[in-house]
């Protein structure tokens, strides 16, 4: 596994290489003190697994150079990872196509667990960014999680929904649910079609004020064929 670690402040790239190392033994960092050497990393090493990128480094110019880097290897994700946790930032960097936030204030055992679910396929948003506020305002979404799109929705898709919220990739979701991973698939399309909502990430930021446990439905009942006399 190879993983850019794009931040200006020596102890904390140390510190993120060592929550690295700590998830595989094997892993390799490569750090950058500037975005300029950030993206020439990008260029350099087409086969990085993974960029954890600081907005505020010298160069970035904060949204603009993820934005950068998304449009020059949008196949690698990447998480940013800051000092900044104001809601609104968090936001806007997942719009422009981060996988995921951390604060720099985050800790270790939830850097561990973040970086894991971005590796695994997921995204990973701080929970009180989810709970907080209306969400989809804040999104700049097209359409709300309310009753009457909610009710739309099958049971399956429900299922699906909840545990997209969790950030979930769709393996992991699959494995849950016990159902293949391109039926998964097309319940993600169905219910964004259905939600009027443009991207999984945005799902599971709209769906974090959703009480599921509320619109659980039951299994269908099934019908057992009469028996005759005996």
């Amino acid at each position: 596994m190879r993983v850019l670690i794009a931040d200006d402040h020596p102890l904390f790239r140390e510190a993120l290489s060592s929550v690295v190392a700590e998830m595989s033994a094997d892993a390799v960092c490569l750090d950058a003190a500037s975005f300029d050497d950030a993206f020439a990393a990008v260029r350099d090493v087409p086969d990085l697994d993974l960029i954890l990128l600081d907005l505020t480094m010298p160069g970035a110019e904060g949204l603009t150079g993820l934005g950068l880097l998304r449009h020059a290897a949008p196949a690698i994700p990447v998480v940013v990872v800051s000092a900044t946790a104001e809601r609104r930032t968090v936001l806007e960097a997942l719009r422009a196509g981060a996988v995921g936030y951390l604060p720099k204030s985050a800790s270790r055992a939830t850097m561990i667990t973040a970086l894991k679910m971005v590796l695994a396929g997921g995204v990973y948003v701080p929970g009180d960014v989810v709970r907080g506020g209306n969400a989809l305002d804040d999104f700049a979404a097209d359409g709300r999680i309310g009753p009457a799109g909610l009710a739309t929705l099958t049971r399956k898709q429900l299922q699906v929904l909840e545990h997209l919220a969790r950030g979930l990739s769709n393996k992991e979701i699959a494995r849950a649910l016990s159902l293949a991973e391109p039926t998964v698939k097309t319940h993600v399309s169905a219910l964004l079609r259905k939600l009027h909502l443009r991207s999984r990430t945005q799902a599971i930021v709209a769906a974090g004020s959703v009480d599921f446990s509320r619109l659980r439905r039951p299994e269908p009942a099934t019908v057992q064929p009469a028996r005759g006399d005996e």
